[in-house]
């Protein structure tokens, strides 16, 4: 795992880090002392799973906005990875297996996916003369015997497709009998997970077996994937594009914070908060910088159930995600009405009300009087159909948030396009309640 800080400390870094909207408050407000344990912090270095926060492809227009991202693998030793692609709304709609050599790289266009079109890999014994996953030199290939029969995949049968394109839009399916995302005709949405596996399944995340106990499950803790996305249109070259790191998330076959029930993990909605998907959660307040009309908050959040397909004309009960607190603010420190976790009709809204969304700072979802700033993003909530669950915190609810900039006048593959993820202030398991 990575370095690690107490809960004061963290207060502390806060504070120095953002001291015109931070109170500071006491070790003893967040229910913790500056003895308690040391909590997991998200940084940029190789993890188990990555997470991309959202995802768009422009159904309607063959050369429109898409999203690329791409994994790597960190070490010499030859991985397995299962990309599991999710709906708005947290509904699993589709896995796959992808074979990294050793210090490989694959990229995934989003648009091919969804055309039932996917990146031909496979390990040694479906690969013999190393045509389809070369090797490097300095890079190992091993074989995967489970991969026989099932790499290279390279593409899905039409019913299949259909079936994706409809979740992702949030139209009925007849596969599945159902919806499984926001209304949003022609315009694909959802988020992707990639987590570091040991065999070859179709198994999705919480499925039977997919996770532990340790060395059990499908799933691996080898920190070695990372990886970076991009929102561009898909006659662009790929230069420039708007976007920003994945989201790499450490596992642990040993570290008591991973690995005690209760505890606040990332996949804890998936295993009954029983730890046994052994990954650190991510953060739960963030800082955030916005020009207004050329930024977008990109935000992915924990509904905390394991939600399916639901019918359609409805929504899950979980929706919408309220939150603790969103306060924005100008370069001079003025800021906006407070809105707390009731969300007031005369302030904003629920700008963030599903698992993975983009709003433009400015627009009726997120309004804000000024023309530049930063946002402080608290998006603890309390999930009523989940349940007063983890039991450590429940009104915890993990969260990332990315300020992407896009600015007026400009296409996607001009200068002056990017994003970054917001700054972190805590973690879910020692989730900070308090407010500036």
């Amino acid at each position: 795992m990575k370095t690690r800080f107490t809960t004061t400390a963290l207060i502390a870094a806060a504070c120095v880090a953002a001291i015109v909207l931070l109170r500071c408050p006491a070790a003893e407000a967040t229910g913790v002392t500056g003895g308690a344990p040391v909590v997991p912090s998200i940084s940029a270095t190789p993890g188990a799973t990555l997470l991309l926060p959202y995802f768009e492809v422009d159904l309607a227009h063959p050369t429109g906005r898409t999203t690329r991202f791409w994994v790597n693998n960190a070490s010499a030793t030859a991985i397995l990875a299962r990309v599991t692609i999710w709906s708005d709304l947290a509904v699993p709609v589709l896995a796959w297996n992808m074979y990294l050599t050793g210090y490989d790289m694959q990229q995934v266009d989003m648009r091919n996916i969804l055309n039932g079109v996917f990146p031909a890999t496979a390990s040694a014994g479906q690969d013999p003369f190393d045509q389809i996953s070369p090797k490097g030199n300095f890079s190992q290939d091993i074989n995967f015997s489970t991969c026989n029969g099932q790499l290279p995949f390279t593409s899905l049968p039409q019913f299949y497709v259909d079936y994706m394109q409809q979740s992702l839009t949030g139209q009925f399916s007849s596969f599945s009998g159902g919806c499984a995302g926001r209304v949003s005709p022609g315009l694909a949405r959802g988020f992707v997970t990639v987590d570091v596996v040991v065999t070859c399944h179709l198994d999705l995340p919480g499925d039977p077996g997919y996770f532990g106990p340790s060395f059990t499950g499908e799933v691996s803790t080898q920190d070695v994937i990372w990886g970076e996305y991009v929102y561009i249109d898909s006659d662009s070259t790929g230069q420039g594009g708007n976007g920003a790191p994945l989201v790499s998330i450490d596992a642990s076959d040993t570290d008591p914070l991973v690995n005690t029930a209760n505890n606040y993990t990332f996949y804890g909605r998936l295993v009954g908060w029983n730890a046994t998907d052994q990954r650190e959660p991510l953060a739960t307040n963030f800082v955030g910088r916005y020009v207004k009309n050329a930024t977008y908050a990109v935000v992915w959040r924990d509904p905390k159930v394991a939600q399916h397909v639901f019918p359609c004309g409805t929504l899950p009960d979980w929706y919408p995600l309220g939150r603790e607190g969103l306060d924005v603010f100008d370069t001079q420190e003025h800021v906006t009405a407070r809105v707390a976790s009731l969300e007031s009709p005369a302030g904003i809204g629920l700008a963030f009300p599903a698992a993975a969304q983009k709003v433009l700072v400015g627009s009726a979802p997120l309004p804000t009087p000024y023309a530049s700033g930063f946002m402080y993003f608290n998006l603890n909530t309390h999930v009523g159909p989940a349940g007063d669950v983890p039991s450590s915190d429940k009104d915890a609810a993990q969260a990332w948030v990315t300020m992407i900039r896009e600015f007026p006048g400009g296409t996607f593959g001009n200068v002056g396009a990017g994003g970054s993820p917001a700054f972190r202030l805590d973690s879910a398991q020692t989730a900070i309640h308090a407010t500036p």
